[in-house]
């Protein structure tokens, strides 16, 4: 079989070629190509190998039309909002319909607000700051650690044994609760990838007049998203794993929560007016984005995330999704048929899933797997608890150790555009020959 994939080419392949000889549905652009897909690195011995990318759940490569929207607007880059030079007028436009872009790539509604951030860990703690008073936050302990521990009162749900689980459990706990609350939940595990069930949370958060925020940090670069038709509160989601890594994030979602609360950032940008003395009313900006985006923002991050959305969307879902879900089954066909391989799952092995894979291997640690792969094969995974400690010890049934010392941990493999057959068959093929070498 060709190892030629629409994600991508073979390490020989020029990404421009890559691109130019992509079969697409009709209407829809070619697959864009990503930088760095003709990366070499070294392995034991001395020799080049291309590198077998395959970490993207932690930080994706970037796309080549990110890396040409901000080389584009770098000879014009100035200040935003308060500067009538040219320059600094036409950088507002683009900083400003960036946002326009983010907010019709996720469905959102027309009044919506969207604030840039860091990445979805900012964007939650933003959130987190302007909760009501008393508000209570239900959380699973299947959450990024960014979803566990903003929160100052905090209902903390075990692990669901299966979707209808999650629904009951969240409609328990938050009919418990008085007061303001929120129902905080990932769109795309980053441990399994497993798909959520955020449309029945989404209701059931507002049947018992609560709100919800999805993590979609590990959904966007997979699937469409529709705040509007999912009826989601609130969104938050990271450019550096959607294929712009340029240290922009955005929240998305109710304006009224963010305009109450406190700025995030105190300083230029989110104030209308400071009085002398410090005795003076500080009069802070009551629309969320100037109020949460205090001193100069990333502009290019933001450029770079719309320019990530515009190209997934011109591309088409169809056959992003295509793609993916024969590579990841390619990847976990080959994963089952190694004795001493387990893949890690939360709802078994037939539920949805994005382009995620956890496993272990019997008698060889995760980072000496990760290693091995690496320094061998020229293969990058991830190792670790992924920001996750209580779900990889769900998972992998342990209670105890931490991420350096190698116990209750697992090796990831993640794909995403670039992504070849011949990657998913090299690490297939290296798992084979180091279950085959593990100590006795």
């Amino acid at each position: 079989m060709s190892t030629l994939s629409i994600f991508g080419s073979a390490p020989a392949q020029s990404a421009a070629g890559a691109s130019a000889g992509t079969s697409h549905p009709r209407g829809h652009r070619p697959i864009p190509a990503v930088l760095g897909a003709d990366l070499e690195v070294p392995v034991r011995g001395g020799r080049l190998v291309g590198y077998a990318n395959l970490d993207y759940a932690a930080s994706a490569p970037c796309l080549e039309p990110v890396s040409a929207a901000v080389t584009a607007a770098l000879p014009a880059y100035s200040s935003v909002h308060r500067g009538a030079g040219y320059a600094s007028q036409l950088t507002t436009a683009r900083y400003e319909q960036a946002r326009h872009t983010v907010r019709a790539f996720a469905g959102a509604r027309p009044d919506d607000a969207v604030i840039f951030t860091r990445n979805t860990t900012d964007a939650t703690n933003l959130l987190a700051g302007c909760l009501p008073a008393g508000t209570t936050t239900v959380v699973f302990d299947t959450e990024h650690h960014a979803s566990l521990l903003p929160w100052k009162r905090v209902v903390r749900l075990a692990a669901p044994a299966f979707p209808g689980e999650a629904v009951r459990a969240a409609d328990e706990a938050l009919a418990a609760v008085d007061g303001p609350k929120l129902l905080v939940v990932t769109a795309a595990s980053n441990v399994t990838g497993e798909l959520w069930p955020i449309a029945a949370l989404a209701h059931i958060a507002h049947r018992h007049g609560a709100r919800i925020l999805v993590d979609a940090a590990q959904l966007v670069p997979h699937r469409r998203l529709n705040l509007t038709a999912l009826d989601l509160d609130y969104v938050a989601f990271s450019g550096h794993k959607l294929y712009a890594p340029f240290g922009a994030g955005v929240l998305i979602g109710r304006r009224d929560w963010l305009a109450a609360g406190e700025p995030y950032l105190k300083g230029g940008g989110a104030v209308r007016s400071v009085a002398p003395g410090e005795d003076g009313i500080t009069e802070w900006h009551d629309d969320p984005e100037p109020r949460h985006e205090a001193g100069t923002p990333n502009v290019l991050g933001a450029i770079a995330l719309a320019a990530a959305c515009d190209a997934l969307t011109a591309t088409g879902w169809t056959a992003l999704v295509r793609e993916e879900e024969r590579l990841i089954a390619r990847l976990r066909t080959g994963l089952a048929s190694i004795e001493g391989v387990r893949e890690l799952s939360l709802w078994g092995p037939d539920h949805p899933r994005v382009g995620i894979v956890s496993f272990t291997v019997d008698g060889l640690t995760a980072r000496e797997v990760a290693e091995a792969l690496s320094g061998d094969y020229g293969i990058g995974v991830r190792d670790g608890k992924f920001c996750a400690h209580p779900f990889v010890r769900h998972l992998l049934g342990e209670t105890d150790g931490g991420c350096e010392d190698g116990t209750a941990s697992a090796v990831r493999a993640s794909i995403g555009i670039g992504t070849t057959e011949e990657h998913v068959d090299r690490l297939v093929g290296a798992l084979r020959d180091l279950a085959a070498r593990r100590p006795a």
